[in-house]
């Protein structure tokens, strides 16, 4: 699977060389993030990390993970409307974890005050790794999918450039035109943008509900600036702001310090710790409301875990997506084995077996945002600990994926220059419109490829371990 940098990798004054033309492409190209130092300002920024050399990624599984992204987008958005499978799936979870029962009790509150949105968008990453069987033939294996703040499809809209120059400056210009174009910014702004429209009101903005500190502005601004271009005008709040400048008028339009909001687009919210009782009541405020959210409550709980697993048994794919045999059957390919630890025979086998040997498995909790699954004797460790209790159906268990390693530089400030053995991870974007009952937007929006150091078993880019690619199909 090897793209053929291998002459490049032995040629030390070559890659010194590459490295500072890299960093300076970066910088020109805004692959951006604040400092760890000075978070809540731009005026000291540096470059996000990223590798010197695109990675090799075989073409056809790249090829799978596209062309079952509009699979993914229908049954994400049929779990969002399937309040009974909702309810089964998630009821023993929300008995043990307090975040998952407090976003579901929204979800049951809205719906029984009846739903004021009429136009639903949902923009999803759907995430895998390359798994190397016995035979060394590698497979497409979906690690999950985000439905909620699915991040970097703005800064790797710049990060191609940024390689293709990298592999001019190393003699590869053959190579450098192969890189495929890529800009997912422009695909979920489009998304916005059909909701935007759909919603009817050409004055109402449209709000990016953020964090507190907001290291990774850059990459939202990307997306920001898309709609800015279209005319449509953004503001930026957060939760506490909800709070204290929120309010719904008698047919639940959302208004914020007056203004009136089309489009409530998420990128924060996915964690429990950001939630204090203020913000919780400002998620409700939001939840009620006519405005669109990206996503709705339903559809963020459409990506949890335990729903990940649940997909994976038998039958249940054709009873959410009745009619779609191609797509239920393009959908499953790319399972990795998914195992229930709910209480009961089935749920004491698994764990004893994980226990047994936990170097197969990856443990997960109800969590999103990077560096929460665990491993290893982490694994045994932990499922020792809750076996005999409730809390186990917490989490689920999933075959452990191996990828093949390959060489490359991961580029990060004030760090030294060293090749690592690396692996790497694949993301599809995904859009969908829905007014009603009708899909009027169902794409394919782009793809993020982030790489890290083998001995990183956990996180992503936000959580400083993984780096920003480019795929270079082989």
């Amino acid at each position: 699977m090897a793209a053929g940098w291998q002459d490049v990798l032995r040629d030390a004054a070559a890659v010194r060389e590459a490295a500072a033309v890299a960093v300076d492409a970066a910088l020109l190209a805004g692959v951006l993030m604040r400092t760890g130092e000075q978070p809540h300002s731009s005026d000291v920024v540096n470059y996000a990390p990223f590798t010197l050399l695109p990675s090799a990624v075989p073409r056809a599984l790249f090829e799978q993970a596209y062309a079952v992204q509009q699979d993914f987008n229908l049954l994400v958005d049929a779990i969002s409307r399937n309040k009974e499978f909702l309810e089964q799936t998630l009821a023993s979870t929300i008995k043990v974890d307090d975040f998952t029962a407090r976003l579901f009790r929204i979800y049951m509150q809205v719906l029984e005050e009846g739903l004021a949105q009429t136009v639903f968008l949902g923009i999803n990453r759907s995430d895998y790794m390359f798994d190397c069987g016995l035979d060394g033939q590698a497979a497409l294996r979906q690690i999950e999918i985000n439905t909620i703040a699915a991040s970097f499809g703005g800064l790797t809209s710049h990060t191609t450039d940024v390689h293709r120059l990298v592999l001019k400056v190393l003699g590869k210009t053959e190579e450098a035109s192969h890189l495929l174009p890529n800009n997912p910014a422009k695909g979920l702004a489009l998304g916005i943008a059909k909701a935007w429209e759909l919603y009817g009101s050409p004055r109402a903005v449209v709000m990016f509900l953020v964090e507190e500190v907001q290291r990774n502005i850059f990459d939202q601004r990307c997306v920001e600036n898309e709609l800015w271009n279209r005319n449509i005008r953004v503001v930026r709040k957060r939760f506490r702001d909800v709070f204290e400048q929120g309010s719904l008028d008698a047919s639940r339009r959302l208004y914020m310090d007056g203004q009136e909001v089309a489009v409530v687009y998420y990128r924060e919210g996915y964690v429990p710790q950001v939630y204090d009782q203020q913000n919780w009541e400002a998620r409700l405020l939001l939840e009620r409301s006519r405005a669109v959210k990206c996503p709705d409550i339903a559809t963020q709980l459409a990506g949890t875990k335990k729903v990940q697993q649940e997909l994976s048994r038998p039958g249940m794919l054709e009873k959410l997506l009745p009619g779609h045999p191609e797509a239920v059957s393009r959908i499953r390919a790319t399972f990795a084995g998914l195992y229930s630890l709910d209480e009961g025979e089935e749920g004491d086998r698994i764990a004893a077996t994980a226990i047994a040997d936990p170097d197969r498995f990856v443990l997960k909790p109800q969590r999103e945002g990077g560096g929460n699954n665990l491993y290893g004797e982490e694994l045994r460790e932990v499922l020792e600990k809750i076996k005999d209790s409730p809390e186990r159906t917490s989490y689920i268990l999933m075959d452990k994926i191996r990828p093949q390693p390959a060489l490359n530089y991961l580029l990060r400030a004030h760090s030294p220059l060293q090749v690592s053995e690396c692996i790497s991870e694949l993301g599809i974007f995904g859009v969908y419109v829905r007014q009603g009952q009708e899909l009027v937007l169902n794409e394919a929006a782009g793809h993020l490829l982030r790489t890290k150091a083998i001995e990183h078993a956990d996180g992503g880019v936000a959580a400083g371990v993984a780096v920003l690619d480019t795929p270079y199909l082989v």
